[in-house]
């Protein structure tokens, strides 16, 4: 295993389109969310492991999380676990773990990738970012991971790739589209040029650390500013100072849509970023009239194309419904068309005024 290879598990969000089973106090990262035995981010350690030593993991996270990463990932050494005192999108998230690990090891290869995605090939996963890794490592590149499409999903990024450019499964990015409608969605699948952004990178350090420096050169200055207290007891003050000032922005924005050096590894491992109840419902197990089911005593008569969840024992008869997300716990019920979902983040919003 090389021991130059890090690997930055971004766990910060707060779920809020998976209410009511994602809380604030308790996020989708740290819950068995598919029913699997491990929760998302206990998930994402284990197909790290078999890439990175232990120690090179690092976590990051909000400061009100880190008792829930230390019960989920009691392996991970405290110091591992980096806590944002505020939220900032990805690209200061990424700027921190990346000053973190300079002084560390300043010839890292670094994987970044999100605590909540599903990978369904898993064997595939692991040599996609073993070969990544050797790919970018050889190279001044920005790498990131395209899905190939089976639909036209406009829940998620995508990316244009360049046809005239290629180096075996690595061809260098043309364009990047956030979330478009669905026409152009069809006609992104119609082409064959585009492949959905899974939010997974691959960098050297020196390469993220130059392409920082000259895109986003504010946030930058301020980590270079406070490079000294990083891995003190000083580190914490300074961090708070640098997110006070730091603008919120995201890495797709801020570095990949800018840098004339991005690459895409285009694979298909079977993946999702399970952002929605949508997504739930697409990648489960459907029953004969297309109910995905989750929990016990869950009856349907005449209904089809539902998503029913429930965390308690009682109960659940569900007739003449379609194409519903139902959701049930032991303070909650949730129920939505399911072409709606998008709405429920505005629900929780207003309840929580």
């Amino acid at each position: 295993m090389n021991k130059n290879n890090y690997c930055i598990i971004m766990a910060g969000g707060i779920g809020s389109r998976f209410w009511p089973i994602s809380l604030a106090e308790k996020p989708k990262q740290f819950l068995d969310i598919i029913g699997c035995g491990r929760t998302l981010i206990q998930q994402t350690y284990d197909r790290f492991i078999n890439i990175c030593p232990a120690e090179n993991i690092f976590i990051v996270t909000g400061e009100e999380y880190k008792a829930l990463v230390l019960e989920q990932l009691p392996s991970i050494p405290e110091n591992n676990i980096l806590q944002e005192p505020m939220r900032r999108n990805t690209a200061p998230c990424i700027a921190y773990s990346n000053y973190k690990i300079k002084k560390i090891n300043p010839n890292a290869n670094i994987v970044v990738t999100p605590a909540d995605h599903l990978i369904i090939n898993e064997d595939l996963f692991i040599q996609n970012i073993i070969d990544g890794i050797s790919f970018a490592q050889s190279r001044n590149i920005l790498l990131t991971l395209g899905i190939k499409p089976d639909r036209p999903a406009t829940g998620y990024g995508y990316i244009q790739i360049d046809n005239k450019e290629i180096s075996g499964d690595f061809i260098k990015a043309k364009s990047f589209t956030e979330k478009p409608n669905i026409e152009l969605a069809k006609f992104f699948i119609e082409s064959g040029e585009f492949y959905w952004n899974s939010g997974i990178f691959i960098w050297t350090l020196n390469s993220i650390d130059k392409a920082f420096n000259e895109f986003l050169p504010e946030i930058h200055n301020l980590f270079e500013e406070h490079y000294e207290s990083f891995n003190t007891p000083q580190e914490s003050s300074a961090l708070r100072k640098i997110y006070t000032d730091a603008k919120s922005i995201s890495i797709d924005y801020g570095v990949m849509e800018k840098a004339d050096n991005v690459y895409v590894l285009c694979t298909n491992f079977g993946w999702s970023d399970l952002g929605t109840w949508n997504s739930l419902y697409t990648i489960g197990g459907k029953d004969e009239f297309d109910n995905v089911k989750l929990g016990n005593n869950i009856s349907t008569y005449n209904s089809s194309g539902n998503y029913i969840r429930t965390t308690e024992d009682k109960i659940l008869a569900i007739k003449d419904m379609e194409d519903y997300i139902i959701v049930n716990t032991d303070k909650v019920l949730l129920i939505c068309k399911r072409e709606n979902e998008q709405d429920i983040k505005d629900i929780v919003n207003e309840l929580n005024k």
